[in-house]
């Protein structure tokens, strides 16, 4: 279905109304619609100087990187250097994490895939040299499962950071040197790069925080990520700059140019379901492939990505029977709101799709959930979750440890019952939407858990206390 024409001047005050109303203060969007890449920015880039946005202004990407370094292995999938059932303990020597079957089988395309159970959030900072990864993935040795391989998808940032290392050992450069020359450069993208110092050439965006409802201030800092964090969060990117990558991937892997950057076999490789999600809130997603998250609005298959950073979120997707990508990168505030409600009108008109409303519990108030069945402590690496109760209302306190305990202090709230398997909490703190979506479930070997975050969180205790 051909995509309808792009009114820049409508597009431009919708994209200004909605980002003062969700108190976002700055905005950059591009979309590619009748094979030409429209680019829109609005707001500033720091409330602190007034800088404003323009569409050269560069944002963090967050975890719209993994597709960057999806990308890579899969061009090393290409030249017949790796394969998706590579083991990657036969790539790189020494490789282990505390499961020593997972240690010995995890493939490449479990990494992908986020299938490898490996629990995903080792944030875990090895310096600014360019022995970052090498010295991350041999700090992997202790890093557990968050499940069994195989067993359900679980967010896996872990992975990427090891992909990233595999990219190194195969390529003989560091990933940061092999995504500009093998990816970057090829696809003439002269506003993207890897490294803070890179950035300080343009504009760059300030992330933002404070409480959804109200314009929020400059974060402390502009990123906390280690460099080591590069292969799962940080391209350095503008919104025009993420369309021509998607761009590349719609065309069956070539540049405008015609140079072909990946075969159109990978290209449909990344975007086929490998698995779906059970929770199908938090990243809008029903299913992974190898790199994509992958979307179903009403029988119109799409695919995408979204990405978090200090204060800046972001958002890709792509609509591949009508020819339509659209990236919106953000510096804070009710960031979710603001793009469910730009996109829905926006891919309604252009591609005739309707994504989903945003996560959060029906306006009645439901009959009351059995707490009891899902009391108890849940815990994966960075993350320690206890739900129980006061007066009758389901209580969670949120605890971040290890890597990420410098992320936000320890949370207590009530959450809300969606069903008898699903709880909403409030999104507080650092976050963009108002309601995050707790997923309870149980893993074949019986183990109960939760999802958060798109990540399988293992109860590992009953009691509450």
């Amino acid at each position: 279905m051909p995509s309808s024409p792009f009114d820049a001047d409508r597009w431009q005050a919708r994209l200004d109304a909605l980002r003062a109303a969700h108190h976002v203060p700055g905005a950059a969007l591009a979309v590619l619609a009748g094979g030409r890449i429209h680019e829109l920015a609005s707001g500033v880039l720091h409330r602190g100087t007034g800088v404003e946005v323009t569409t050269d202004s560069v944002f963090q990407s967050g975890s719209i990187a993994k597709v960057y370094t999806a990308t890579l292995v899969m061009q090393l999938v290409d030249s017949g250097e790796l394969r998706l059932d590579t083991r990657v303990a036969d790539v790189l020597p020494g490789f282990a994490v505390a499961d020593d079957e997972v240690t010995k089988s995890v493939t490449i395309g479990r990494l992908l895939s986020h299938t490898s159970g490996i629990a995903g959030d080792f944030t875990h900072d090895t310096g600014r040299g360019d022995d970052c990864l090498a010295r991350y993935v041999a700090a992997c040795a202790d890093v557990g499962q968050d499940c069994p391989p195989g067993t359900v998808i679980s967010y896996c940032s872990t992975g990427y950071a090891i992909l990233g290392r595999v990219v190194e050992v195969v390529t003989g450069r560091t990933w940061d040197d092999a995504l500009r020359d093998r990816l970057l450069a090829p696809l003439g993208l002269e506003h993207s790069m890897t490294l803070p110092e890179e950035a300080l050439r343009f504009r760059v965006a300030m992330g933002h925080l404070g409480e959804l409802g109200a314009d929020p201030d400059p974060a402390p800092a502009w990123d906390m990520l280690p460099r080591s964090a590069g292969p799962y969060g940080r391209v350095l990117i503008t919104a025009a700059d993420v369309v021509r990558f998607a761009r590349m991937h719609l065309d069956g892997g070539t540049a405008p140019d015609g140079t072909r950057v990946l075969s159109g076999e990978s290209a449909a490789t990344m975007r086929r379901r490998v698995a779906g999600c059970p929770d199908r809130w938090s990243f809008m997603a029903d299913g992974w492939g190898h790199g994509w998250a992958l979307y179903d609005w009403d029988g119109v298959a799409g695919y995408g990505h979204d990405g978090a950073a200090v204060g800046q979120f972001s958002y890709l997707r792509v609509v591949p029977g009508s020819g339509v990508v659209a990236a919106l990168l953000t510096n804070g505030g009710g960031a979710t709101g603001l793009f469910v409600d730009l996109f829905q009108e926006l891919l309604g008109e252009l591609a005739g799709v309707r994504m989903p409303d945003a996560f959060a519990p029906a306006p009645e108030p439901r009959r009351p959930v059995d707490v009891a069945g899902l009391a108890g402590t849940y815990e994966r690496e960075g993350v320690r979750l206890t739900i129980g109760e006061r007066d009758g209302v389901p209580r969670l306190r949120l605890q971040l440890t290890g890597g990420m305990a410098a992320y936000s202090p320890p949370i207590e709230t009530d959450l809300v019952p969606v069903s008898d398997t699903v709880l909403a909490m409030p999104g507080l703190g650092p976050v963009s939407a108002p309601w995050l979506p707790l997923v309870f479930g149980t893993l074949p070997d019986g183990t109960p858990y939760v999802y958060f975050g798109m990540r399988a969180t293992p109860k590992v205790a009953v009691s509450t206390a």
